[in-house]
């Protein structure tokens, strides 16, 4: 902390935040995903509560805040590498993992301000055990609702919905790396590769344990596609506190990567 102290310019608070959301193009009614850093914002007094209220008095109740709030360590044994476990583990784990549950399961790599916008009075959370949203405001529910468990960032998937009601992105201190409806892109662009993934989940009333179908994802080019985009669409840029931020159209964005990801896999 006396780190981030010592390198904050100025006091944060929920009114300066504000100020800088306002600045950077948010505003009242809109509908928003946001990606986000608290570290990288230098010192908030309040951190992520401060964040997460600056966020909805901005928005407002009129418009709809979503944020991934992703599980990975709800996966299947045999992916996990930081760290790995042996292997006569797997079994195991499969059989004794408990089951995905919104309110409880923690989030994980979102980073604080994530954590603390998913338990925040009025926000629900979609029920996909390894890539859920969490989202608050006027359309909360219809964009979290029957978020399909294959293809889990796909047509089924919140992504989608929001793609549907033009929502605009947020990166507050990320970058493209983060940008998970880059992911929308690669599903409608054709020729993906298809794996198996697994999760503990209740069905028929009791707990199995679940494989279904996700594609093979490629975030590591993410920020070079996300260069090219910078190149011919509108970003706004400017500061949220001291973090570097990001605001743009979710639709262009996923048009985007679904042209780049077609192009990339007609080459090979």
């Amino acid at each position: 902390m006396k780190k981030i102290v010592e390198q904050t310019d100025n006091l944060n608070t929920i009114d300066t935040l504000k100020k800088d959301l306002l600045n950077l193009g948010v505003g009242p009614g809109m509908t928003l995903l946001v990606h986000s850093s608290l570290s990288s914002m230098g010192w908030v007094n309040g951190g992520g509560v401060a964040v997460a209220e600056a966020l909805m008095d901005v928005v407002t109740a009129e418009g709809t805040i979503v944020m991934p709030a992703q599980s990975s360590d709800w996966s299947d044994p045999s992916e996990w590498e930081s760290p790995a476990v042996p292997e006569g583990w797997w079994s195991s784990i499969r059989d004794t993992m408990p089951v995905y549950h919104p309110q409880t399961t923690p989030t994980s790599g979102m980073g604080k301000i994530v954590e603390v916008f998913r338990t925040y009075p009025g926000v629900i959370r979609s029920d996909h055990p390894a890539v859920s949203f969490a989202a608050w405001g006027k359309n909360k529910a219809a964009i979290l609702s029957n978020h399909q468990l294959d293809f889990g960032l796909g047509e089924q998937s919140p992504l989608a919905r929001l793609y549907e009601r033009n929502a605009s992105v947020l990166f507050i201190g990320t970058d493209y790396q983060t940008n998970t409806c880059f992911h929308l892109g690669e599903y409608r662009a054709p020729h993906y590769k298809i794996e198996k993934k697994g999760a503990p989940i209740i069905e028929a009333g009791k707990r199995v344990w679940k494989e279904y179908q996700e594609i093979v994802f490629e975030v590591d080019i993410f920020n070079e596609i996300g260069q090219r985009f910078e190149a011919s669409h509108q970003v706004k840029k400017g500061k949220i506190g001291q973090a570097k931020s990001r605001l743009f159209l979710l639709s262009e964005a996923v048009d985007f990567s679904e042209q780049y990801f077609t192009d990339r896999r007609s080459q090979e």
